[in-house]
């Protein structure tokens, strides 16, 4: 009997995947526009790549996209703690694992063959990157209700250091977003197949 067909990104993950990515870039393009408003380092991003024209706007822009990508988000854990997705996918990672997957990567020698197996490189960039969204929703909240969120306030050494984890945090998401975009160059197949999925043996 042949192996039954079966999508290595399936239609929710697609769905969840576009979705975030739209969210996160309209939070970082009106978070930019936020910042600039009162900038907390010496520097502030042009105007031409921010969104929302001015701080009420940015506002509204930044407070629709975070519940839209906390509620999307949520979504995505979800499904992949409920369909077991998660600990298939994302375990295990070991130190030795992914110095072991980077040094085959950096000497091109990481193959891309099976796109439904993450190597090690890969499982730590997404678990990182869940975690980074989560912190940024966490200190977003201590951000806009301060006073209704003490406890989380505290945690984070206060409202400006909040307002720090939350720069560095949009700065590493930007970071992964941007090295995410250069394995899609290199490996150009990703990206068709998280547009129309793609089919693998199972």
């Amino acid at each position: 009997m042949s192996p039954i067909p079966a999508s290595s990104h399936p239609r929710w993950l697609r769905l969840t995947h576009w979705l975030n990515a739209l969210a996160v870039l309209v939070m970082v393009t009106s978070g930019w526009r936020i910042y600039n408003a009162s900038p907390l380092y010496d520097f502030s991003f042009p105007k031409g790549i921010t969104l929302g024209g001015w701080l009420g706007g940015a506002l509204q822009w930044h407070f629709a996209a975070m519940w839209f990508l906390a509620i999307n988000g949520l979504v995505y854990l979800i499904i992949n703690l409920a369909s077991g997705r998660l600990s298939r996918r994302f375990f295990p990672v070991s130190p030795k694992g992914v110095l072991q997957d980077l040094w085959a990567a950096l000497r091109g020698r990481l193959g891309h063959a099976d796109l439904s197996h993450y190597n090690q490189v890969q499982r730590l960039a997404y678990l990182f990157v869940m975690l980074d969204i989560t912190l940024l929703v966490v200190s977003g909240l201590v951000l806009w209700k301060s006073v209704q969120f003490p406890l989380l306030r505290e945690l984070l050494g206060g409202y400006e250091a909040a307002r720090h984890v939350h720069f560095i945090a949009m700065a590493l998401l930007v970071a992964f977003v941007a090295v995410h975009l250069v394995m899609v160059a290199l490996v150009p197949k990703t990206l068709l197949a998280m547009i129309i999925g793609r089919k693998e043996p199972v």
